[in-house]
């Protein structure tokens, strides 16, 4: 209560009046509750009442009530307390069930301290470049000129002014050391997130795996029905076959043959009718190894340099490997004289393709046919559709080390299962044979193949007729094109290095329509039009015999010997890049985006074409991170396809990588 004279509340109503009108409740109350046989009670009742009643007959208690019986709650709150009051205690006010759920924290500073720290400094801010700057906060006129006093030389500065100064420093320190902890929070909080979402990203990456799993069952089925309708299709043919066989033939009345004689005729033209239509054994036919339709695609997901797979395809040094597609189909050839079809979907090996004499020294696979080039001077081309092969689940365990799908081979079994001697019986086409030396280069588009040979020669197979069409003599060309280039001084010099005797003659070599681009040891690489036989240009630039080379609508990409890449304008014949390395470059190629290399070490070399990095991706990287130092083989082979890469070593090992 306050005194007499003052409101209570901003109600308007004084103490004074509060005190009467409880008098007057609690006299009402008494002679309510009191007894009926005291004549007393009922004076002071009717006395408090006749009171009441004088009281409510005034217009201003009347007007009062009858705006309280049509004001609402709020207007009677807002009538009654102020709008700052109101605010007040809006803003002030917690429920309990809030107050009960406050999270305990660890937070060393508060939240107004937090706050405090972000709005900028009274006296100085940070401007656009980062310095500071004044800040335009006017100021009176008589501080101004008291801050603008000079002060004498020889007069110390005053004491409040340091003890300002220092309150200042010290207030934006403490302001630099909580903007310091919230930029820490915020990290943390960054690292959690971060966190999550990789958890989460393993977790759909292993979902994308069920489902290329269940594509791949799906197209499995797909090829079984497909052979049971073909089946069922032979089989309605052969019935109906001998339908007709069985029909009776009807004799032509103006024919005079004697009845003997058409039956005689019958009976030996139905038994050979029959014999010849007859359906051959079911055992003979075999599933289909067709392409697939659907392209994995959880290869690209991976972090760059992630092993999926490393197989112990061999037994010796890998001369060749290639595959058609990410997780498809892959084929390798060895020094142990063996050629070996992959599923790299499954990790194991399908079938031998047998038939050279020799090791095969270079090879290629597109879609379903391959064509090897052997030691033995032949050529052979296979169809791996015709292989007997039926899909089985991967002999490949996951491992714990990686998260994103590295696989390794089992304790138990450290080399392929041989697969059944007769799984490629049916694949062979046919063999080119015209060199008289082994065969190291090859490269086939469409209907036309071009290898080269120690023989130094280069020949154009026609596919469809199986036989040469087309002979091309290097060393005749090169004596063409040095006596050209000499005719003025009539003193023959050669174009390149002499040969490498150790190096093979025709290192690489690519076609392309009639456009034909050859890699020799002597370090020259020669363009030719294969319609009229000659060399259309020369490009001069390698030291060392040219290992692989690979061409595109407008760049040529060439390794050598030399420890050395080189990348060619063919617009211009003019070089547009080169990069070293430490060793000889054994085996190259390049996708839209990489390219890959083989240079005499346990990783592969890698150039990125789009940000210019080198980086390095293979098994002698891990081992040397895991262990210290690294004792896995050199790498002979790179192949690569939309970021799939696949590399063969010394020691027999494929590896199959993500970049």
């Amino acid at each position: 209560m306050s005194s007499g004279g003052e409101s209570v509340l901003g109600t308007g109503i004084t103490s004074r009046q509060i005190q009467a009108f409880g008098q007057k409740v609690t006299t009402t109350a008494s002679h309510l509750m009191g007894p009926l046989s005291d004549p007393s009670s009922n004076v002071h009742y009717q006395h408090a009442m006749s009171e009441l009643h004088k009281e409510l007959r005034r217009p201003g208690i009347q007007q009062r009530v009858f705006s309280y019986a049509k004001a609402s709650p709020t207007e009677l709150v807002r009538s009654k307390l102020s709008t700052s009051e109101i605010q007040h205690r809006a803003l002030t006010y917690l429920p309990d069930d809030l107050l009960r759920s406050i999270p305990e924290t660890d937070h060393t500073f508060s939240l107004f301290q937090g706050f405090q720290a972000t709005i900028p400094e009274d006296e100085e801010e940070v401007d656009e470049d980062g310095g500071r700057t004044k800040h335009p906060r006017g100021k009176s006129k008589m501080q101004k000129l008291l801050e603008d006093r000079p002060e004498a030389a020889n007069e110390p500065p005053s004491l409040a002014k340091l003890r300002r100064d220092r309150d200042k420093a010290n207030h934006r320190m403490e302001m630099m050391t909580i903007r310091k902890h919230m930029c820490s929070t915020e990290i943390r909080e960054m690292d959690s997130k971060i966190s999550n979402l990789n958890s989460m990203r393993k977790i759909v990456l292993e979902r994308l795996g069920d489902i290329e799993q269940d594509e791949l069952q799906i197209e499995q089925e797909v090829v079984e029905l497909d052979n049971k309708i073909e089946e069922a299709v032979e089989d309605l043919d052969d019935a109906a076959t001998l339908g007709n066989a069985a029909t009776p033939t009807e004799v032509d009345p103006e024919d005079h043959t004697s009845e003997s004689e058409v039956q005689a005729i019958e009976e030996s033209f139905m038994s050979a009718s029959i014999y010849e239509k007859l359906p051959s054994p079911r055992n003979n036919r075999r599933n289909k190894l067709s392409r697939r339709k659907s392209m994995p695609i959880r290869h690209e997901h991976f972090e760059p340099g992630s092993n999926i797979r490393e197989v112990q395809a061999h037994n010796d040094m890998v001369t060749a490997l290639d595959f058609d597609a990410p997780f498809g189909t892959m084929v390798t050839a060895a020094l142990d004289d063996t050629v070996r079809v992959w599923d790299l979907n499954a990790g194991r090996c399908i079938g031998l393709l047998e038939g050279h004499h020799a090791s095969v020294r270079c090879l290629q696979v597109e879609e379903n046919i391959v064509a090897t080039g052997s030691m033995d001077a032949s050529i052979r081309l296979w169809d791996l559709s015709k292989a007997d092969y039926s899909p089985r689940q991967s002999r490949f365990k996951r491992t714990g080390k990686d998260d994103e799908g590295d696989n390794e081979l089992d304790d138990e079994q450290q080399s392929p299962t041989a697969p059944h001697n007769s799984s490629m019986q049916d694949c062979p086409l046919f063999t080119l044979e015209a060199h008289v030396d082994e065969v190291t280069a090859l490269h086939f588009r469409n209907d036309t193949l071009v290898s080269g040979s120690a023989d130094k020669t280069l020949r154009q197979w026609d596919l469809v007729k199986g036989r040469c069409v087309q002979t091309l003599d290097v060393l005749w060309a090169a004596a063409q094109a040095s006596a050209t280039l000499n005719s003025n001084d009539g003193q023959w010099r050669a174009t390149g290095r002499l040969p490498d005797a150790s190096a093979d003659f025709v290192g690489a070599l690519q076609c392309f329509d009639a456009a034909l681009a050859c890699g020799t040891a002597d370090g020259m690489v020669r363009l030719w039009d294969l319609r009229s036989g000659q060399v259309h240009r020369s490009l001069v630039g390698h030291t060392g015999p040219v290992t692989c080379l690979q061409f595109d609508d407008v760049h040529l990409v060439t390794g050598s010997l030399d420890r050395s890449i080189r990348i060619w304008d063919l617009r211009t014949g003019s070089i547009f890049d080169a990069y070293a390395y430490d060793n000889p470059v054994t085996s190259m190629m390049f996708d839209s985006r990489r390219i890959v290399a083989a240079t005499g070490e346990n990783v592969v070399k890698i150039y990125d074409k789009t940000d210019g990095r080198h980086w390095d991706c293979g098994a002698g990287l891990i081992l040397a991170e895991d262990a210290g130092e690294s004792h896995a083989a050199v790498v002979e082979r790179v192949r690569i396809k939309d970021g799939y890469l696949t590399e063969g070593r010394r020691d027999g090992v494929v590896g199959v990588w993500t970049v």
